[in-house]
C-alpha cells in the first residue's frame, strides 16, 4: 500500500510524554484527564507513550463479555494477569512489559473527522517505525492493526483500539517490542483466531531498547500527523 503522509495538512504542535510503566488504571484516569483539558484547550495534542504490567483488556466489541479468554482465573492469578472493561473500540487484547503503549490525546477538528482514515493513520505511523528497523509491516484489508510475514499467514505485530469523543481521541495502539508473546496464548488476540501474535525482536531475532523504538514512533507521528 502506498504512503500516506504526503498529503499536506497544516502541523500542529504536539507534545510527547514518556510516561514509563504506568498501570492500566492510572493510564485511564490520566487520559480522561487529558480529554478533558485538551477539549477546554489548556494543552495542545499530546501523546503519551508507556508500558502496563500485565493486563487483558476487553473493548466495546466484548460488551461485558469475556468468551475470548482462554484462560481460567486460575491461570491468570498465577501469570499475574489482570482483566479490565475499557471504553476503547475493539475486542480483546493484551498489555504488558516491553509492550510501547500508545496514547493519543487529539483533537482531530478541523480536518481529520473521520475514524476510519485517523485508524489507517495510526498504522502507518507504526508501519514508519517499523521500517526504521528493516520490518516490512503493512495493513491487511478488512483487519484493523499492522502485521509482518507472508500473504495469508500475517503475524500482527501491533494492535490498534481508539476512542474517540467529540473529536477528541484517547486509547490508541500497542507496538509489541519485547512482549512476552506467551500471554497472548490466555486470550484470542483481538478475537482473531486464525492468527498469530509477533514482536519486533522475535523478527529481528535480537534486543532492541524500547528508547529506540520511542523515537522512531515519533518520528513516524510527525510524519503522519
Amino acid at each position: 500500500m502506498e504512503s500516506r503522509v504526503a498529503e499536506a495538512r497544516a502541523p500542529r504542535t504536539r507534545d510527547v510524554r514518556r510516561l514509563g510503566r504506568v498501570e492500566y488504571a492510572a493510564g485511564l484516569e490520566l487520559q480522561a484527564q487529558l480529554v478533558e483539558e485538551r477539549r477546554a484547550n489548556l494543552i495542545g495534542d499530546t501523546l503519551l507513550l508507556l508500558e502496563h504490567p500485565p493486563v487483558i483488556t476487553l473493548g466495546v466489541r466484548t460488551r461485558g463479555k469475556s468468551t475470548n479468554i482462554v484462560a481460567s482465573s486460575e491461570v491468570l492469578e498465577a501469570e499475574g494477569v489482570s482483566v479490565f472493561e475499557t471504553g476503547r473500540g475493539g475486542d480483546i487484547t493484551y498489555h504488558g512489559p516491553g509492550q510501547l503503549v500508545g496514547y493519543p490525546i487529539f483533537d482531530l477538528k478541523p480536518d481529520r473527522c473521520d475514524v476510519h482514515e485517523y485508524v489507517r493513520d495510526l498504522e502507518e505511523v507504526l508501519i514508519l517505525a517499523l521500517r526504521d528497523f528493516g520490518i516490512e509491516g503493512r495493513q491487511v484489508k478488512g483487519l484493523t492493526g499492522v502485521w509482518v510475514g507472508p500473504d495469508g499467514r500475517e503475524e500482527k505485530i501491533a494492535a490498534i483500539g481508539v476512542r474517540i469523543s467529540r473529536w477528541i481521541t484517547s486509547h490508541g495502539f500497542a507496538l509489541n517490542v519485547g512482549t512476552n508473546l506467551r500471554h497472548f496464548q490466555l486470550i484470542v488476540p483481538c478475537g482473531i483466531a486464525d492468527r498469530g501474535v509477533t514482536s519486533i525482536e522475535r523478527v529481528l531475532a535480537h534486543d532492541v531498547p524500547m528508547t529506540e523504538v520511542e523515537e522512531a514512533v515519533v518520528r513516524g507521528f510527525s510524519r503522519v500527523f
